[in-house]
């Protein structure tokens, strides 16, 4: 029978449509189905995927939005009245159509969203060409005037309608729902209108999932939108129908007394034949001087770089050196294939927006990816890593054997990326430039925990099972891999329940959200190619209020983007980079020194020393524990070190660290499994440490060219067998072809097929590797200026903050308390040993209040007392929370003790109250008529001074540490010679008994499998911390000794992970410090 489903929901009318569009397709090509029509609520989120997807399969893609019409113009937004739209299942005829639907769509978005994303009809007058429409559902205009019972109300409104898409263009839409009463009314009632009107009626079944037995999981799945559960009454349910993708035979069976509704499906299939452009690069024009092509500027701006970069001044081809000759050559190679795939005003617009953000003192990046393997990305200061000094290959980020988009990912320093996303939307035009959107999808552990919420399930119950999957695994994995999982599921009624809803909702999409770093810019306003949104951030219930000044967003996925052809580029914020621009600020106003990062020598004594050392806390990519074992034991001496270290310390070439250590230091012999392969692997020793390595063997071991050892690195990387078994033997045999014997080709294979799979890319690498070591170089060289930039980057993570402030300790500079005299908003270096706590990170203390305070200190000076303080500091914020918060963290000892400030803490706030009322109004008394303000001190009742262990706790609580002394120091005499000081711990034989004493900072609580309480508790001394693991069996001992602030004496004996290298200290006992216990 042939038909074709007209209204389809996927997954993207997010938390109501589970059907994923593989899932759709698939049963639509199971239904012998030959078009399909896709028609999301209120967006087109999947069409691209849709398009892409049904066209491999063989299916008529027909693009279509079930939208949202309002009750009168659009942009009229009064509650109770404007907050109730009708529903309209509109289609595209043509490629025009498909142009009007995205204006639609876009206009719903950014001009009519009300709750929903809405049109009028105004607006569907203006772009009704190419596009047909159906009646809609219930809860259509025309369907809920019959069921109002208006009937000539619903004949005009067909006519209507018809009037603004055409007649032949508007169709009455019959439902296929027999257990929804007014279904029945509604489709006689349209039989009847469609003779006298002329309207044609259409046979629809309103498809909100793929198979009738996912109806629990999507019942299951609406509950989690609207936060009810299933056993809730008059909940929002769709189970008092079938909403599955039904058989033509099915459809045709229920409207057996009406076929021309199931004919009409096809008709309006015929008639739609839109087609969409897929892999075109639609790039933006760059302007070039106009004595220049694009290709010749393009060459220009490379010879200036060259100047730059190489001291090189003449390009002729005559005689050069042979250094200079690798250059050009590689200039002259770089540029035809540039050129040949049509990328040179790429390169032009990149290098245009990096270079005015360096003009404007915006750290930029070195480079991210395979576009630093690009000479001519170094030449145009896209990128800052020498592709001929590091051998970084081109071919692995422009292919002329597999031409697609380049991808140049950049970043910037996280607190100014905004500035240079303003440029870029001011240069090509604010309506040729937007982010991207993404979604965010129900991982396993998610789709558990929101499905056990939804049935009605204990959290506990819940979350003990989302527990037993480990993350990046799928419910099917876990089943097959995690035994606990399998015997729950198998024993368990409630559990498999659960289990099995959970696998239906997994990988649906729950929420839109902003990509981190995806930027699109077109060469024609971007609403010509694609439908646009304003950014809804996660959690976000926008019923539109207000849109002004929200970013605005594609509603395609950057997949959809790059296959539209139009220009994507990921604009990365990164923290670090913002963190060396504070530092570099910070160098030039305190010491007059204007350092730049092309400046830092490569080959710095003790910035190699603090590496060796492993003080590398707060060093980008350098600072976790294993990784500082691992450069201890390396002792790097070139920036080549740390290239490898970045790339092997990832899961997988982690393994081979101490093979690469140990034949750095002469102490383990490297061998090569072939000569051939001694010119690659000679530098990392004997080791694959980048991919590049794999595919370089892979073209000279077996003759293959990039873009067949690309395909290999691909498929060893998805871990799939069959693509593992055909590479296999595609490299043994053109090995053997290459001239190779078959048992080597083996081996070798064996040798590169792990590394192919977690292997790095070194042009990416030796990014990270130069950022790390600028980061390294600062904080040797600069290291008060460095650790004040860095605890500012960190302010709002008080724990970081804690750990920072520790680390600087360790490197004898004194942090010093927050003070509203002397503190600024961020952290400060108020000499070489000394830096200042910032207000803009003491807890529950807001901006605003910091720059209220701030600004009376630089117009009126420091504070004298209470009363000037709160007399001067006049802004709302100024409250009991950030009064008291200021108290307590010691900000205002200068002017007061902390207990008798908090005593008269109501006083205070009182008189603080009426000033910012008399501020407020403008009643001062230069104002006759209002009553003179109090301007006596404020009288505080004494009451005896805080003592010292309240004093700590209440800067613990609001500054993450003890910052005017440490709790410890009473019993450093005491402890001394008597533990083992933590920075010692690390030396102590594995599974010998050692002894610590510290403070406990933090606790956390799990139940074990066998559902007993164990503890990770982090100690602290003096000179460092710990994790100390408390199993069941000790915590029965004496639980009481567990409180966060208690001081301790712990023995235990240490384990270390092999995943990481970190040390911990498993617990055999512990007591309370006290003078007694430690005699």
């Amino acid at each position: 029978m042939e038909f074709t489903h007209l209204h389809t929901h996927s997954h993207f009318s997010l938390l109501d449509g589970l059907g994923k569009i593989d899932d759709l397709i698939a049963r639509a090509k199971e239904l012998g189905m030959t078009s399909l029509a896709l028609t999301d609520h209120g967006n087109l989120y999947g069409a691209i995927e849709f398009y892409k997807k049904a066209k491999k399969a063989g299916i008529k893609p027909i693009i279509g939005c079930e939208m949202y019409i309002a009750q009168g113009a659009m942009k009229e937004k009064n509650p109770g009245i404007d907050d109730k739209r009708y529903h309209l299942t509109v289609l595209a005829r043509t490629n025009e159509g498909y142009q009007n639907l995205i204006s639609l769509v876009t206009v719903a978005h950014l001009e009519g969203f009300y709750y929903k994303p809405r049109v009028d009809k105004a607006a569907l007058r203006t772009y009704a060409n190419g596009l047909i429409a159906l009646s809609g559902c219930l809860n259509g205009e025309i369907p809920r005037a019959i069921l109002a019972k208006k009937r000539e109300r619903a004949q005009t409104l067909i006519r209507e309608y018809q009037d603004i898409f055409g007649k032949e263009n508007f169709y009455l839409e019959l439902g296929a729902h027999p257990n929804l009463p007014e279904q029945k009314i509604v489709n006689d009632a349209l039989v009847e209108l469609s003779q006298i009107t002329g309207a044609s009626v259409v046979g629809v079944n309103d498809i909100h999932y793929a198979h009738p037995d996912d109806a629990d999981a999507q019942d299951i799945l609406v509950s989690v939108q609207t936060g009810a559960k299933i056993d809730d009454e008059n909940r929002l349910t769709m189970r008092t129908d079938d909403f599955s993708m039904k058989s033509g035979e099915e459809m045709a069976a229920f409207f057996k007394d009406i076929p021309e509704a199931i004919a009409t499906t096809q008709e309006i299939a015929r008639r739609c034949t839109v087609e969409i452009t897929l892999g075109k690069p639609l790039l933006p024009t760059f302007s070039v001087p106009p004595e220049f092509t694009v290709e010749s500027y393009l060459l220009e701006l490379c010879k200036h770089g060259l100047r730059q970069r190489y001291g090189i001044q003449h390009f002729d081809v005559g005689a050069r050196p042979a250094e200079t000759a690798e250059i050009l050559s590689r200039l002259e190679y770089e540029l035809a294939v540039i050129k040949q795939t049509g990328f040179s005003s790429y390169f032009l617009i990149v290098q245009d927006f990096v270079n005015w953000a360096k003009s404007q003192s915006i750290i930029v990046g070195p480079g991210r990816g395979s576009a630093a393997g690009s000479l001519v990305s170094y030449l145009l200061n896209i990128t800052n890593v020498d592709p001929i000094k590091y051998n970084l290959i081109f071919e692995r980020f422009l292919n002329p054997e597999r031409v697609s988009m380049p991808d140049i990912d950049l970043d910037f320093a996280d607190t100014r990326r905004d500035e240079v996303l303003e440029y870029v939307s001011h240069k090509y035009g604010r309506d040729h430039v937007a982010q991207i959107i993404t979604f965010g999808t129900m991982a396993a552990r998610a789709a558990i925990r929101d499905a056990g919420r939804a049935l009605g399930y204990p959290y506990a119950f819940c979350d003990q099972i989302a527990k037993l999957i480990p993350f990046q695994t799928t419910l099917t994995e876990a089943l097959r891999d995690i035994s606990e999982l399998t015997t729950i599921y198998e024993a368990n009624p409630e559990a498999k329940k659960l289990i099995d809803a959970a696998k239906k909702l997994e990988g649906v999409a729950r929420h839109a959200s902003v990509h981190a770093c995806g930027v699109v810019i077109s060469p024609e306003p971007l609403s010509h190619y694609l439908p646009l949104q304003y950014a809804t951030r996660r959690g976000e219930k926008n019923r539109d209020t207000e849109n002004t000044g929200k970013a605005i967003v594609t509603q395609y996925e950057m997949h959809a983007v790059e296959d539209l052809g139009l220009l994507k580029m990921d604009f990365l914020g990164l923290r670090n980079l913002s963190i060396i621009e504070r530092t570099l600020t910070a160098i030039r106003e305190r010491r007059g020194l204007s350092l730049l990062l092309d400046d830092i020598p490569l080959d710095d004594p003790l910035t190699y020393k603090l590496l060796q050392e492993a003080r590398t806390t707060g060093v980008f990519q350098l600072e976790s524990d294993g990784m500082k074992r691992y450069l201890k034991e390396l002792c790097p001496t070139e920036l080549e070190d740390v290239l490898s270290m970045v790339a092997l310390y990832r899961p997988g070439p982690m393994e081979a660290i101490p093979d690469f250590i140990a034949a750095k230091h002469r102490k383990r012999k490297v061998s090569y499994l072939h000569p051939i392969l001694q010119p690659i692997l000679e530098k990392t020793y004997g080791i694959i440490v980048t991919q590049d390595q794999v595919l370089e063997i892979a073209r000279t071991f077996a003759g293959f060219t990039y873009a067949e050892a690309d395909v290999l690195r691909k498929a060893v990387g998805k871990k799939i067998k069959t693509l593992l078994d055909e590479q296999r033997e595609k490299f043994i045999t053109r090995s053997v072809k290459n001239g190779m014997t078959a048992d080597v080709a083996e081996k070798v294979w064996n040798f590169i097929e792990p590394f192919a799979r977690y292997g790095f890319n070194r042009a990416h690498a030796a990014c990270y590797a130069l950022v790390g070591y600028q980061t390294a170089y600062l904080k040797a060289r600069y290291p008060a200026e460095f650790m004040a930039s860095i605890m500012t980057a960190e302010g709002f993570e008080i724990e970081r903050v804690a750990f920072l402030v520790d680390e600087a300790r360790h490197m004898d500079i004194a942090v010093l308390p927050p003070s509203i005299n002397k503190s600024k908003k961020t952290f400060t270096v108020v000499s070489d040993t000394e830096i200042r706590f910032g207000l803009g990170s003491v807890k529950n203390v807001g901006s605003n209040v910091v720059e209220a305070i701030i600004a009376a200190r630089e117009s009126g000076g420091e504070f004298l007392s209470v009363t000037d303080f709160v007399e001067r500091v006049l802004h709302k914020d100024l409250n009991k929370k950030s009064l008291e918060s200021l108290i307590k963290c010691g900000a205002m000892d200068m002017i007061g003790e902390r207990n008798t400030l908090i005593h008269n803490l109501d006083t205070i706030l009182e008189h603080s109250r009426s000033h910012q009322h008399a501020a407020s109004s403008g009643q001062f008394s230069l104002f006759t008529s209002a009553p003179a303000l109090d301007h006596s001190p404020i009288r505080l009742k004494e009451v005896p001074p805080t003592p010292k262990r309240e004093r700590l706790s209440w800067e613990k609580e609001l500054l993450g540490l003890y910052i005017s002394e440490h709790p410890l120091e009473e019993y450093r005499e005491k402890m001394q010679n008597k533990v083992t000081p933590l920075k010692d711990v690390e030396r102590t034989p594995k599974h010998q008994l050692v002894k610590i004493g510290g403070i406990i900072s933090s606790i956390k609580k799990i139940i074990t499998k066998a559902g007993s309480p164990m503890l990770f508790v982090k100690i602290e001394d003096l000179t460092g911390a710990i994790e100390v693991l408390v199993f069941p069996r000790v915590l029965e001992k004496n639980p009481a000794v567990w409180q966060e602030e208690k001081i301790v004496l712990v023995k235990g004996k240490l384990s270390s992970s092999e995943r990481d290298a970190t040390i911990k200290l498993i617990c055999d006992d512990a007591i309370d410090i006290t003078a007694s216990s430690l005699v």
